[in-house]
């Protein structure tokens, strides 16, 4: 299916796999405004980004001086811990050798090249392009590089089947009103029917999707609701660390959550949540992060409240059944840098009904 829609870049997927691997030092082998958005709110979150910017002249002639005179930059300026070169779509079409260049440089610091473009289908290729040669170096294991891979995959079928991959093009929409929505969430919880709350995120985003199921529980602590979060400590070091500060946080803040799955794990999380959800058999449910992960079968027949941080997830949910749709539309940038919980704006919403 060819997308009439903007689609996320195998590029910037490499740059925030490179930040997973705790990469101090990324550098674009391309245009100074190559990814530019998403090279500044990656400076954000303590990775450095540098470009060797390559302008026309680059073009016919090779990068291949500058990009050795960027490494030795980095290396002496920042004294980074890893670096990586990521590749652009003019890196791929002048044929540029990152790998040589690395070596020609010079530098001491263990550093991998990415060979990627924006011209693949689907953004995990420039994931996966980021960890083989992690794997190589030895920065994670074989086994993890299956494991993330098997990962990506059940990921990607879940936007193509219930997601915002699922058609041509979706209209995007900021979905329900938050106080109506939180309205009649506080009137089911306080009338004591049975809730289930759910955080099934992706990665970093859990800083503040955890903060929803926080907040229910502080403007309904005596509610009849079991509280889950995949907060198992799995996957590459930034998301391990994540889950760590984000797990401590919540019990510190008087929430321990039955742990389902890991933050890398939402999209292959889907059958085990549905299963528990139909263990407890609830009247209700918050789902925050990716709710479309779970099938729509296990959900039928309950009062679905769903929180997404996609406008054009609100279409597909809400054929799936899901009465209430909430869209946190600043979540993203909010969440990087941070390493403590953030408020939600739903979250804030409830707190003020309570």
């Amino acid at each position: 299916m060819k997308y009439m829609q903007p689609r996320p870049s195998s590029i910037v997927a490499a740059l925030y796999t490179a930040r997973d691997l705790e990469v101090d030092v990324a550098i674009l082998h391309g245009p100074s405004g190559c990814s530019f958005k998403h090279a500044r709110l990656l400076e954000e979150d303590g990775m450095r980004v540098l470009t060797t910017s390559l302008a026309d002249n680059e073009f016919i002639f090779g990068g291949q001086k500058t990009l050795e005179d960027v490494l030795r930059y980095a290396e002496n300026t920042f004294s980074p811990h890893r670096m990586a070169v990521i590749g652009t779509c003019v890196s791929m079409i002048i044929g540029e050798d990152l790998g040589s260049a690395i070596d020609s440089s010079g530098i001491t610091t263990p550093a991998i090249a990415v060979d990627i473009h924006a011209g693949f289908a689907e953004n995990i290729d420039g994931v996966i392009a980021t960890l083989e040669p992690a794997a190589v170096a030895g920065w994670i294991t074989h086994d993890e590089l299956e494991r993330q891979k098997y990962l990506l995959g059940k990921a990607n079928e879940v936007e193509r089947l219930r997601g915002a991959a699922c058609k041509a093009y979706i209209e995007p929409s900021r979905g329900d009103l938050k106080h109506i929505a939180a309205e009649r969430l506080l009137k089911v919880a306080k009338t004591g029917m049975k809730g289930v709350a759910i955080m099934n995120a992706k990665k970093e985003t859990a800083y503040m999707f955890s903060d929803e199921l926080l907040a229910l529980h502080e403007a309904c602590p005596g509610a009849d609701v079991t509280y889950i979060a995949n907060l198992e400590e799995r996957g590459l070091p930034k998301v391990r660390a994540d889950t760590r500060r984000i797990r401590d946080e919540m019990e510190q803040r008087g929430l321990s959550p039955e742990l389902i799955g890991a933050l890398d794990e939402y999209g292959a999380n889907g059958d085990a949540l549905g299963a528990r959800i139909q263990e407890l058999k609830p009247d209700f449910a918050l789902i925050a992060g990716v709710p479309h992960a779970i099938p729509a079968p296990y959900t039928s027949g309950i009062e679905c409240f769903s929180i997404t941080n996609g406008p054009r997830q609100v279409e597909p949910l809400r054929e799936m059944g899901h009465r209430h749709v909430v869209v946190e539309i600043d979540l993203h940038p909010k969440t990087l840098g941070v390493r403590s919980i953030v408020e939600s704006e739903f979250g804030s919403v409830l707190r003020s009904m309570k």
